[in-house]
């Protein structure tokens, strides 16, 4: 299934910037403050802001009165994912990677060169990307990436608990080591469907579950590759075994990119999952915690719009016609 794009209006001049203040030191306000420079060299107005409720609202505005050309997301991928929660559906998102991963502008060939962003945000077309949706605890939001359940997940919980400042990949080594101490790898059930009360494709009992709306993971391991964002479907892959051992083992697998081979790993392709457990267990989304089990996730076919280079999508089409 190809891409399906559309272009920018040639008299939207208006750029708004949501900044995450925890990104906003050093290195990357230089970047930030590149990006904005050739922006208003182009004559775009830029309006920053680091209050959601603000660049929701001005947003809502804007795109009412077609002056809107982007909405600009200056941080790591929790920044990008909080601006798609608030933002209505089909307003185009570009992407500024300052944070520690960048897994999403790192699929999407987008750097942090300011000039190459100015660009894109001028010349580049409007990708239209799936969206994954869960619902846990009554409450529902969109994730871009992925979300998981299992050892990565009660990491991702130490981490966030314990916070108190930035996150490097220096900050993970305790949250880490205190999993492996502790997490005891209890059984989640796994139902798959493509509608949401419609028949059960698989039903799975496993230890570790992750459902990527992109093939994106943290450096670069490469659990599924083949997952693509605009196929109208997310993308399961479970590893069954209890233990740090089986974990570990998983983890050797995944890193010579042979876990597809073992018969402890599963992969499913599906509109809409539910995840479950007995117990009590915490599942993150996009990196971030997101709470604990039971959660329903469904994918919202071709609502992400996001900005990226023609450059982009010729290299996407020329790759799938191969």
């Amino acid at each position: 299934m190809a891409l399906t794009t559309r272009t920018l209006r040639d008299d939207a001049d208006r750029v708004l910037v949501l900044r995450n203040p925890k990104a906003g030191a050093g290195v990357s306000r230089q970047i930030l403050d590149g990006v904005i420079e050739h922006l208003r060299d182009r004559r775009y107005q830029v309006d920053i802001f680091t209050d959601l409720d603000q660049i929701a609202e001005e947003t809502e505005r804007l795109n009412e009165r077609g002056e809107l050309r982007t909405v600009l997301a200056a941080g790591g991928d929790g920044t990008a994912e909080v601006v798609v929660n608030r933002i209505p559906l089909g307003t185009p998102l570009s992407i500024l990677p300052l944070g520690t991963e960048n897994l999403l502008a790192k699929y999407l060939g987008v750097t942090g060169d300011p000039i190459e962003l100015a660009n894109m945000i001028e010349n580049g077309v409007v990708g239209e990307f799936d969206l994954g949706r869960l619902t846990a605890a009554g409450q529902s939001s969109y994730f871009l990436l992925m979300m998981g359940c299992g050892f990565d997940a009660e990491v991702v919980r130490r981490l966030h608990a314990d916070r108190t400042g930035n996150i490097n990949h220096l900050s993970y080594i305790k949250p880490i080591f205190d999993s492996v101490r502790s997490y005891d790898y209890p059984p989640l059930r796994v139902i798959t469907r493509n509608e949401p009360q419609g028949p059960i494709l698989e039903e799975i009992t496993a230890h570790w579950v992750f459902v990527f709306n992109t093939p994106s993971y943290a450096i670069g391991l490469g659990i599924c590759p083949q997952a693509n964002p605009y196929d109208g479907r997310l993308d399961v892959t479970t590893f069954d075994g209890g233990s740090f051992w089986h974990g570990l083992f998983h983890l050797s697998s995944i890193i010579v990119g042979q876990h597809n081979n073992l018969s402890g790993v599963n992969s499913i392709r599906a509109r809409c999952i539910r995840i479950e457990s007995e117990r009590v267990v915490p599942f993150q989304v996009d990196g971030d915690p997101g709470g604990a089990l039971p959660v329903d996730i469904e994918t919202i076919q071709s609502r992400l719009s996001i900005v990226v280079s023609r450059d982009w999508i010729e290299h996407k089409a020329t790759n799938e016609s191969e």
